[in-house]
């Protein structure tokens, strides 16, 4: 009884602790701004919000190993949403832009705790264009940070400044593209890494292996790499948002499945979809509050952008 009174009033002194830092106060303040202009943006350029899901037969199978979970109810798997990519697809029959400001719970290994970018609870802007090519989604995405790093800096130079940002430095779109078998050919393995140590703007990352992603990526005439996308923040920050074009013919699905080894029976929900109703061709992507917010306030981890952080391996109320 003693031992578990003390870790249980340790856990919450470790809350109180976090949450009256002035640093995490700005941070917060700061994301909170982050979410409002990005929404204010993507209203403006007409986009209708939807809300999320959290629980769903199917969810996105991610390309990394996270535990995953499950329950029953009803006779139904239910899995909790790890991304709406196929919601966001299947969205595009009733509009022609959507986004989604959405939590998402992906129980990262515990050996992720330490790295600085990884919680297993974060939310994302996450959204899609109906018709739309990658360099539609790319040229979006860029004009959208202009709008949400000119809003901060003037709504929250008070906040920046007890993070120890003087300034921010705003982006210049077109921001530079780099294709990712090039620099893993000369980078190696953690190409990634190096080249956001390396830059001092975002820049994306192109024409991703197929091996490397998904199978709902869009593949190029090359049949080697895909019509995706990677922004990479600058200054070690690394990767913020994933996207891209989508496959939306059902024979392409299945046979990209196939090669993924996808597990056919977990996705026969969406399978049946697909088959009777169709997908229209579509271009989106998802972006990390949080590791944008890091990235803005200049901060070592995600879990200082939140007042209730989940890193991975620890235990969070």
């Amino acid at each position: 009884m003693v031992e578990g009174l003390y870790l249980e009033e340790s856990l919450v002194d470790g809350v109180m602790v976090h949450l009256k830092d002035p640093k995490v106060q700005a941070a917060v303040k700061v994301k909170s701004e982050v979410v409002k202009l990005s929404q204010e943006f993507l209203r403006r350029e007409g986009f209708v919000e939807l809300l999320p899901t959290i629980l769903s037969p199917i969810t996105d199978p991610l390309n990394h190993d996270v535990f995953e979970v499950t329950i029953d109810y009803a006779g139904t798997r239910y899995r909790l949403t790890q991304s709406m990519i196929f919601h966001k697809q299947i969205a595009l029959h009733a509009f022609e832009k959507v986004f989604i400001t959405s939590p998402n719970v992906r129980l990262e290994t515990p050996d992720n705790a330490g790295v600085g970018k990884y919680l297993f609870e974060f939310v994302q802007v996450d959204l899609e264009i109906k018709g739309a090519k990658r360099e539609d989604v790319m040229d979006l995405i860029e004009r959208l940070l202009v709008y949400v790093f000119e809003g901060v800096q003037e709504s929250c130079a008070k906040e920046l400044k007890i993070c120890g940002v003087e300034r921010l430095r705003i982006p210049s779109p077109p921001f530079p593209k780099v294709k990712y078998l090039e620099a893993k050919e000369k980078y190696g393995h953690d190409f990634e890494k190096v080249l956001s140590q390396k830059a001092e703007e975002p820049f994306w990352l192109v024409d991703i292996a197929i091996e490397d992603r998904e199978f709902y990526d869009k593949l190029s005439p090359d049949g080697k790499t895909l019509l995706d996308m990677d922004l990479v923040l600058p200054l070690g920050y690394g990767e913020v948002l994933s996207g891209g074009e989508r496959e939306h013919e059902y024979e392409k699905i299945v046979k990209r499945m196939a090669f993924k080894g996808s597990d056919f029976a977990s996705m026969k929900w969406y399978l049946d979809l697909v088959k009777r109703y169709g997908l229209y061709p579509s271009a989106g992507c998802g972006f990390g509050i949080e590791r944008l917010t890091r990235y803005i306030c200049r901060l070592n981890h995600v879990k200082y952008t939140r007042l209730f952080p989940k890193v991975p391996g620890e235990i969070s109320i």
